[in-house]
């Protein structure tokens, strides 16, 4: 079982990396996305949880880790599913045009999407309108991908 999940690891780095590149994603200090932070947790348990480096993924060339081999492999088997927008950076910011780290704990679970925000009274400003806050996001982060991308 160790093996395949080696393989399964192996080839979503691979498919990753042919699209998203490192410099896509906020990664902390540590190398790690979302801070060492569990990404299936937003979703199954609506909290933020800590991940260990005993369970861990690499995808579009980032450490992210969870904090059971159950969370690993459900987010080796569907990354897109679990993974934050834009990148993991502030989602207020990226609403500005700003490219801004992010807290783990300051996090929103919408439309089957996670964001994520400088803070928790960021979160606070960007729920008071967050569908108008995710539009204009949404295009500022496809101009920063375009841009990366020349």
């Amino acid at each position: 079982m160790m093996r395949i999940g080696v393989v399964l690891s192996l080839v979503v780095t691979l498919m990753g990396c042919t699209s998203l590149g490192r410099d896509t994603w906020y990664v902390d200090d540590q190398g790690l996305g979302a801070s060492g932070y569990d990404l299936v947790s937003y979703q199954t348990e609506h909290k933020a949880v800590a991940g260990t480096d005993e369970f861990v993924v690499i995808y579009g060339g980032v450490q992210w880790q969870f904090s059971s081999a159950e969370h690993a492999e459900l987010f080796r088997q569907q990354p897109l599913q679990y993974l934050p927008q834009y990148g993991g950076y502030c989602a207020y910011a990226m609403a500005q045009g700003f490219v801004v780290s992010s807290d783990p704990q300051a996090f929103t679970w919408y439309n089957n999407k996670l964001y994520l925000n400088y803070s928790l009274s960021v979160r606070d400003t960007w729920l008071k309108d967050k569908d108008g806050y995710i539009d204009a996001a949404n295009e500022n982060w496809q101009q920063k991908l375009a841009a990366q991308q020349r």
